[in-house]
């Protein structure tokens, strides 16, 4: 079965039956465990034909299928490298299975010696066509019996929170990097983060409170400040319409997570030149978006992870980029004991509900959604 989304109308969804067809040389089947929903696979359909989340896994228009971090393990396979068996993390459909042209990574468990411990536990990729523009963190499936990132106690949390995290590392690493134009945070004393209860944003927030000296603004609805002040997180809470009584005289930054046109408008307003760098990243108002068009300060820029994350692969090493990430990432992982309450939910009908609620807004922060299609909850 396969959840899928109508593209001109985000709120027409349906779940069809699939096909099992026969798989061609090359091919393996993989079943889908189980996938986090958030708010960022919202974002994923806002933006989907911009940057081709769409193309993921096609399906006939105008229905899509939005990706989604997930495990699964493969059932069927037609590659002779390739066997049976096995959880693997990476981009799934919101589907009960889903087949794929796969090719092993050099290096992989079948051919590492036995007992060597891995710096890169990708395991295979997606060649197909459709994915052959996409970089690789977004065609890579781990090995998470081989993961050193993977715990298999947190394993919903680490499919809720890994690829959010590691775009907030990356939007924290491009914003402090001192060899970039404008030197660390552009000279910005201080980090407006909108939507600043959405996961993205928590995560980003606990990179931006290892900075010293730095200090980070959470900027959230009235009805989700008790959460996001009880984070502890951001060194100051504020609502939307609050943002006008902000000093104006602080040098500072925008990191915008909702994606808003009226809340980008009045903050850009608000701080004019003091505003030196507008990163765009998530899209959790997505209604309002637009509105870019003759703001004062600078001109929003859209970030785009994988080319941070190349950079300091070439900087530091893929193995120092790696470590520098599990550092942080258990961090977080520890705060998440705070605040993060996980919820299954199975079967296509609370898949459909669930992806109605984050559309919506109706979501509670407090909660991380894991779903599968399988009626009965995975393990």
């Amino acid at each position: 079965m396969d959840f899928e989304v109508d593209r001109r109308d985000l709120r027409r969804s349906r779940t069809t039956a699939g096909q099992n067809t026969a798989l061609s040389p090359g091919q393996i089947r993989l079943a889908v465990e189980r996938f986090a929903l958030t708010t960022n696979n919202v974002t994923y359909a806002v933006v989907g034909d911009m940057l081709d989340y769409w193309g993921f896994f096609p399906t006939e228009a105008p229905w899509g299928r939005l990706p989604a971090m997930g495990l699964g393990s493969v059932v069927e396979s037609a590659h002779p490298d390739i066997a049976a068996g096995g959880r693997y993390f990476g981009f799934y459909p919101m589907s009960s299975d889903v087949v794929i042209a796969a090719e092993p990574r050099t290096g992989t468990a079948a051919a590492r010696p036995e007992g060597a411990q891995p710096t890169d536990a990708v395991a295979f990729r997606d060649v197909g066509p459709h994915r052959a523009q996409h970089a690789a963190t977004y065609t890579d499936f781990r090995d998470v019996a081989t993961d050193a990132m993977f715990n298999p106690d947190k394993a919903d949390e680490f499919l809720l929170l890994w690829g959010m995290f590691m775009t907030s590392f990356l939007v924290d690493d491009y914003l402090g990097d001192a060899d970039s134009e404008g030197g660390v945070f552009r000279g910005a004393g201080q980090t407006l983060v909108t939507s600043a209860s959405s996961k993205t944003s928590i995560c980003l927030a606990v990179c931006l409170a290892r900075r010293e000296g730095h200090h980070s603004i959470g900027v959230t609805s009235p009805r989700n400040r008790s959460f996001v002040e009880g984070l502890g997180l951001y060194d100051k809470v504020i609502t939307y319409d609050e943002i006008d009584g902000t000093d104006a005289r602080v040098v500072s930054g925008l990191v915008d997570m909702a994606g808003s046109g009226p809340v980008r408008s009045a903050i850009h307003t608000h701080f004019a030149d003091n505003l030196k760098f507008s990163i765009a990243v998530g899209a959790t108002h997505w209604e309002q978006m637009g509105g870019d068009g003759g703001l004062p300060g600078p001109q929003p820029e859209f970030f785009f992870a994988p080319g941070q994350s190349a950079k300091r692969a070439r900087d530091w090493g893929p193995d120092e980029l790696a470590n520098r990430i599990a550092r942080a990432f258990h961090d977080l992982l520890d705060h998440t004991e705070r605040w993060l309450t996980v919820v299954r939910r199975t079967g296509p009908d609370d898949i459909e509900a669930t992806y109605r609620e984050l559309l919506e807004g109706r979501a509670d922060p407090t909660i991380g959604y894991v779903c599968s299609m399988s009626e009965t909850s995975p393990p």
